[in-house]
This record gives structure tokens, sequence and C-alpha cells, in this order.
């Protein structure tokens, strides 16, 4: 069975829209703005591209990352591997054709079917409404979180407010940087 590995940029109180800029939302860019960039709390993100061996997205951060991501230097690894997006109502004609494989599923029924395929780890960014699916129903087997030290209030959140019964994690890697960004890696245990 693969691993899926939920990643994000959270704020300490666990907003996660927008951290790099996306307009619409008023706290917009708040990684880059608010926290002085320190080159070694990030090395997680360049670790996950040389681990995974695909990508697991919704349909509203695909459309954020396809226009940007293909021709960008530190996604370089990701332009290659194999992409996946849940959605009902995106189409085929709707991906971009210069970002490498990517396959449409239809249900988080699909993204069970996929874990269960032969491969190495599936990376989740952004695509916080699936993350609350994924995780609801028990799909998410790590997270990788950097907390970064701001308090946003209103926003897209990583967790759901499903009502269920307590999920207990493990925390397996955890680093805090001079800036406040915290590295949190769990795993989920079963």
């Amino acid at each position: 069975m693969r691993t899926l590995i939920s990643t994000a940029f959270v704020s300490l109180d666990g907003v996660v829209e927008a951290p790099g800029g996306e307009s619409g939302y008023r706290n917009a860019g708040w990684t880059f703005k608010d926290v002085e960039f320190l080159p070694e709390a990030f090395e997680l993100k360049g670790r996950e591209q040389k681990e995974a061996t695909a990508m697991l997205m919704g349909r509203v951060s695909y459309e954020a990352f396809s226009p940007v991501w293909p021709t960008m230097e530190d996604f370089a690894d990701y332009k290659v591997m194999p992409k996946y997006v849940v959605s009902t109502t995106l189409g085929e004609d709707d991906l971009v054709t210069d970002w490498g494989d990517t396959t449409i599923l239809r249900s988080l029924d699909e993204v069970a079917a996929l874990k269960e395929t032969e491969g190495g780890p599936i990376i989740v960014h952004g695509s916080a409404e699936l993350n609350h699916g994924l995780a609801d129903a028990g799909l998410v087997d790590r997270y990788h979180l950097l907390v970064f030290p701001l308090l946003l209030g209103a926003g897209k959140r990583l967790f759901s407010t499903t009502d269920k019964d307590a999920q207990k994690l493990k925390l397996v890697e955890h680093e805090v940087y001079a800036n406040g960004l915290q590295k949190n890696v769990f795993d989920v245990v079963r």
C-alpha cells in the first residue's frame, strides 16, 4: 500500500489558505510576507519532491498550481511526476499539457484504490477541502506540517470540523527554527 502524505504550510491557528499569495484572501502570501526566510526551514519541501512518486490535489489547487508550477525550477521534480486531481467537475480538456501525466479521479474511493497500487508515496499539496475528505475517510497516513508563528483568524483550515472519534498521531520528526517556524511530521496511528 502506498503512503498518502498531506503536506501543508499552516498558521498556528490551522489556516492553510493562500500561503503563496493567491488572490481573494485578506492575508494572502503570509508565508513570505510576515516571516523571515530561512532556507533550512524549508528542507522538508525539497525532500518531499525527491521522495514522492505521485502528486494528488483537488481541483482548486490544480487550477492554481498548473499555470505556474510547470515552469518553476523550484518544482522541477514535480513536472515529470504523475499527478492525480480529485474532481467531479474537471474535464480532460481542462488539463494543462506541459505538466506531465495527469489523471482525474472522481471520488475518494478512487483515491483509496490508487493507494492500493504499487509505488512510493503520494504527496497532497494545498487542497483544503480534499484534505478534509481524505482525513475523514482515514486515507491520510502522514502529515508534513510547516507551522508558521502567525494567527490568521478566518480562512480555510487544514482539518475538518467533522464530529468524529479522536485520531491519534505520532510525532516522528520535528524541529524549530530561529524564525519561529516549526517542522512537525506526524504518522497517523491506526
